[in-house]
């Protein structure tokens, strides 16, 4: 199992719920670490959703203003 370290996060409503992209670190059991990004949904309560790493997401125009918003706040380069 991974522990996961959120650095940095967007995200964007999609109804209720949001999708977001984090920048994160994998921290696993054998003390090992990964640092990367990942997509996830928050809940309406703003727990987050995961998925075994999958989070759809709804359209190459979210993609985009996903990424845009974090290359603007210069997270991700």
């Amino acid at each position: 199992m991974a522990s996961v370290k959120i650095h940095d996060e967007v995200q964007l409503p999609a109804g209720t719920w949001h999708i977001c992209f984090q920048r994160v670190t994998y921290h696993y059991d054998d003390g090992n670490s990964e640092d990367g990004y990942r997509f996830i949904w928050r809940r309406p309560n703003n727990s987050l959703q995961a998925a075994r790493g999958q989070a759809r997401i709804p359209d190459r125009v979210t993609l985009k203003r996903l990424i845009k918003m974090a290359e603007s706040q210069g997270w991700l380069k």
